[in-house]
């Protein structure tokens, strides 16, 4: 079994709604083979809360306006650490980027095929890791000049 053209387009339209809110490493995957209850996972992550929830409303409006979905579930908002939009067909897993690495889902889902998503977001991949560099510089310049 694999993905439904139906999530595949939820997953891309997602995964460019995640884009255009500069979200870092977004990947997809066709889970349908090892799970029943849906058929693909989108992770994305950003390095704050607020962005986290930024994310997580510009996928649930493009996904609204442009396909005419809502997801049938929303947890984590309260705090915007990890929030996941439950569309049945497709799973949205946005995390703040300490719990992306803590966690791991990559990890998890490894052995799924990956799916196609749009050029602005396979250019995510490593901005995490980018954005972890710069903080911990400016982290280093401050210590610095406290010193």
């Amino acid at each position: 079994m694999t993905a439904t053209d139906r999530s595949i387009e939820l997953i891309k339209t997602a995964a460019q709604a995640a884009a255009d809110k500069l979200a870092h490493d977004i990947i997809a995957y066709d889970v349908s083979d090892v799970l029943s209850i849906t058929d693909a996972f989108l992770l994305a992550s950003a390095p704050n809360d607020r962005q986290v929830k930024s994310i997580v409303d510009e996928i649930e409006e493009r996904l609204n306006k442009e396909l005419g979905t809502k997801p049938v579930r929303r947890e984590g908002d309260r705090e915007a650490r990890w929030v996941l939009l439950d569309y049945v067909d497709i799973v949205v897993h946005v995390q703040h980027s300490e719990e992306r690495v803590f966690y791991a889902l990559e990890r998890l889902w490894k052995d799924c095929p990956e799916l196609d998503l749009p050029a602005d977001a396979k250019a995510t991949r490593g901005k995490g890791a980018e954005h972890a560099k710069l903080q911990d510089a400016e982290d280093v310049a401050e210590l610095g000049e406290l010193r």
